[in-house]
């Protein structure tokens, strides 16, 4: 779905959940842990055979775990220890889990590193991504980096792979609109402490809670840009217990919608919505009044609602087979300045 206009520094001091300690740690690798004994020796392995040369931290925080992942941390530690790489582990043991933007604030404010390497416990590193990621970063003190990724299994997600993998380096600014999640998936961020601490923590309100995509939403409104390393640096995992299932598909949709209105659609008196199937329409209703009223059409390249005059909710189709992109590229119409994507 696409949305269409009709008319064409300097960081905070640091928080205290970011303190850096007096010791030179130059990466920390910040996991989140619950119930994850079926991944975690893949995981650990992973950050056993970084080449990154410089001083690295791997901390770990176990929310509350009832299976072996204690276990298999306590066995990691002193082989990674032997390795060089510090290894920080905290946890409770809480009845219930306090869910992963918990996990994940306390992982960092344990931790000591300047750079932050987001990873969760059932994904897996390639050799090279600390170093590659980190070279990056050092470049671009503002920015969330990221890389591409494989899909484990491969066939999971195909689609949303593809997308996250192709975005050019404009589409991971101007499409931020248009998934579930971030143009750079969170197992994949890497960027400074004092960045992220300038941002702020991630929220806490526990499971079903899409942390990444708020922590991201603010990271781009206090003025943060994206990065991608253009290599396949992380193995994703799809798998049914993944938190990411906790999060209604609703709750994002309310999210998405509000950053539209904010960061868009409250700057255009007007606009047209490319899209006449469920999708347009439920865009429309979920829009503010105040919105509502700038829509002045619905625009589509379907020629049986074209030919037919008017349409029916439960006849309306959302693929049209890239007749839209087409249609946009031979009006000339530039992304991220005359419309924006929405899917």
């Amino acid at each position: 779905m696409y949305i269409a206009e009709v008319e064409t520094s300097q960081f905070s001091d640091l928080c205290t959940l970011c303190k850096i300690s007096s010791n030179f740690i130059l990466q920390t690798i910040i996991i989140p842990a619950y119930n994850a004994e079926a991944w975690l020796d893949e995981c650990l392995k992973s950050i056993y055979l970084q080449d990154f040369p410089g001083t690295l931290e791997v901390s770990i925080y176990n929310d509350s775990s009832t299976d072996g992942t204690d276990n298999l941390i306590q066995q990691w530690k002193s082989k990674l220890e032997d390795r060089g790489i510090n290894i920080i582990v905290g946890g409770h043991n809480s009845p219930r889990p306090r869910g992963v933007g918990y996990a994940k604030n306390q992982a960092i404010r344990q931790s000591s590193g300047r750079y932050l390497c987001f990873l969760d416990a059932d994904d897996v590193m390639m050799p090279q991504r600390v170093r590659l990621q980190y070279e990056a970063a050092a470049h671009l003190p503002q920015n969330i980096v990221g890389c591409r990724v494989r899909r484990e299994p491969p066939e999971a997600t195909e689609r949303y792979t593809r997308w996250i993998n192709s975005l050019t380096p404009e589409q991971l600014l101007t499409q931020v609109f248009t998934s579930h999640g971030p143009t750079v998936i969170m197992p994949t961020w890497f960027c400074s402490r004092e960045w992220f601490c300038y941002v702020g923590q991630f929220v806490e309100d526990g499971q079903g809670t899409p942390e990444d995509l708020l922590f991201f939403y603010e990271h781009l409104r206090k003025g943060g840009a994206v990065h991608r390393v253009d290599e396949c640096l992380l193995q994703y995992r799809y798998h049914e217990h993944a938190a990411t299932h906790s999060v209604s598909e609703e709750t994002i949709w309310n999210s998405r919608v509000k950053f539209l209105e904010e960061r868009v659609l409250q700057h255009w008196p007007s606009f047209t919505i490319w899209n006449a199937g469920k999708q347009g329409r439920k865009l429309y209703r979920s829009l503010t009044p105040a919105n509502r009223e700038k829509v002045v059409s619905f625009c589509d390249v379907d020629s049986k609602k074209i030919c037919k005059g008017f349409y029916t909710h439960e006849e309306s189709e959302d693929l049209t087979g890239g007749g839209l992109e087409e249609n946009l590229q031979s009006l000339n119409l530039k992304e991220g300045v005359d419309y924006y994507h929405f899917n």
